[in-house]
């Protein structure tokens, strides 16, 4: 099952890094308030460069005049199930201790290149 990681990301500005382990890659977005615990709720997410594998594990402080300078934690992290994987629909369910539950994320064109939206999405009725 693949991976996921939230970081909590102390850098210029205070934001989440949601990354998805995908393709050998961390698939990455910088949620400036988090991931959305309740339903329906949605948030932010801009789409920032893929990351490699190793910052998976990653807690630390990148230094000043490196990109991304600043303190980085694990905010949670632990597996997730892919549920949907297209250019306009990304969805899984995520297995972590602070999240748990499926969330969408969907591009938010109105907004511009980059930028998405991440909801809590709703329990599915099997």
């Amino acid at each position: 099952m693949p991976r996921f990681v939230v970081h909590d990301h102390r850098a210029r500005t205070h934001h989440y890094d949601v990354r998805l382990e995908r393709d050998g890659v961390l698939v990455s977005w910088a949620v400036p308030k988090g991931l959305p615990e309740q339903e329906g709720e949605r948030r932010l997410a801009i789409r920032t460069p893929d990351h490699p594998l190793g910052y998976i594990d990653f807690a630390g402080t990148i230094p000043e005049g490196s990109y991304g300078a600043g303190e980085v934690t694990i905010h949670d992290h632990g597996e997730y199930d892919p549920i949907a994987w297209a250019a306009d629909r990304i969805e899984v369910r995520l297995h972590g201790d602070r999240y748990a539950g499926p969330y969408l994320f969907v591009p938010f064109r109105r907004a511009g290149p980059d930028q998405w939206l991440v909801l809590r999405a709703k329990e599915r009725q099997l």
